[in-house]
């Protein structure tokens, strides 16, 4: 590995661009700073693994995950949303922020569709492409190619190109460089680890930087997919965009570092520390969950007869904690006079809060869930 060159730049005129170097071969570890973080990161996504399948109903909570990594790898691209304004729904979205919030739903319905789609679709070039034109579907990405790798040269950082941070690749060279990536993801000849493996796949795709637009959210999504893919964990758990998300800088210059300085092995620490750091964090979330669920269901048994009903609210509060009266009303089949005491009867349990400060048309948050997402 501290032998890998990872590409080298071609002079364009008035710029110069990236061209990688395959990265389908043999590759050999000896640095024991990598095998020592590999190690911890492997015991604690197997404890990850062996948390989430001790969890009743995991998939309740898991499209939270999903929301906060939308938010989060949303936000390293320059959006505003946060995870309050993602719950909303469109009509309460002020015109300002529409743009963003549109975005931050796209990729979580790119997400779902995605991890949807492993279970009949290998991860690949074909499923990278699908993923990515949902993704831009209708936002400010829509004219930029959904869909099919870049026709034209793009460029990260600067006004122009000419003083870019970073010039990936000629467009004419991407289909040779994405199929290489994705013969690399499938070729169980080599004797690789599957975290470094992935951290390779990551650093190749965003320097390859494929399309004219959503690389870095297609980049950070392709981690969560592999692991899904190669059953490292069973269900999409673990998303990195938080951690790079509060490392943006380091993540950014660890990248460069690979590609000026041949630093593989430098990203790959950061990569596997990133790995350990958000499965403890997820870790911590899940156990909290379980002690908050614990503890508002011992609550709502103080309400007799209407236990069942708030039950069954706070099912679909664990999915999407924002709420209404109707809403309710239509989960629980009760009348809209009953809902409103059923929304009374959580506000002074403490379970919901007030979001609008309205007399009309009110929303109910579910306050110490969301809580623990921020």
């Amino acid at each position: 590995m501290d032998k890998f060159s990872p590409g080298y730049y071609v002079s364009q005129n008035t710029y110069k661009s990236f061209q990688p170097n395959a990265i389908n071969r043999q590759w050999q570890i000896v640095n024991p700073e990598i095998i020592t973080l590999l190690s911890q990161a492997d015991r604690q996504l197997g404890r990850l693994d062996m948390f989430s399948n001790c969890i009743p109903s995991i998939d309740l909570f898991i499209s939270m995950h999903m929301l906060k990594e939308a938010t989060q790898s949303s936000k390293i691209e320059g959006t505003q949303t946060n995870i309050e304004d993602a719950l909303l729904d469109e009509k309460d979205i002020a015109p300002e922020k529409k743009d963003d919030w549109n975005e931050v739903q796209n990729y979580i319905f790119a997400m779902q569709e995605a991890i949807e789609n492993l279970e009949r679709i290998p991860l690949s070039t074909r499923l990278i492409k699908h993923t990515h034109k949902v993704l831009l579907q209708g936002v400010r990405g829509e004219y930029k190619q959904p869909g099919e790798f870049r026709k034209s040269q793009n460029w990260i950082g600067g006004a122009s190109i000419e003083d870019a941070v970073f010039v990936p690749p000629v467009h004419t060279s991407v289909p040779e460089l994405m199929s290489d990536l994705e013969k690399f993801m499938h070729n169980d000849g080599l004797q690789i680890p599957e975290l470094i493996k992935i951290a390779i796949l990551h650093y190749q795709f965003e320097t390859i930087h494929p399309f004219l637009d959503g690389n870095g959210r297609i980049g950070r999504l392709l981690i969560t997919l592999y692991l899904v893919q190669k059953e490292i964990l069973k269900k999409p758990i673990l998303y990195l965009s938080d951690f790079l998300e509060k490392n943006r800088q380091l993540y950014y210059d660890n990248l460069m570092r690979v590609r000026e300085k041949n630093d593989l092995q430098q990203w790959i620490k950061f990569f596997l520390v990133g790995i350990i750091e958000t499965a403890k964090s997820s870790i911590d979330t899940f156990e909290k969950i379980l002690q908050l669920k614990s503890e508002v269901e011992n609550l709502a048994l103080s309400k007799g007869s209407r236990v069942g009903a708030i039950q069954m609210v706070l099912e679909h509060l664990y999915k999407k904690p924002v709420i209404t009266a109707s809403i309710v009303s239509s989960i629980t089949k009760q009348s809209l006079a009953t809902s409103y005491n059923i929304v009374s009867d959580m506000e002074e349990l403490g379970i919901l809060k007030e979001n609008t400060g309205g007399k009309r048309n009110r929303s109910y948050i579910f306050i110490n869930y969301i809580n623990l997402y921020r």
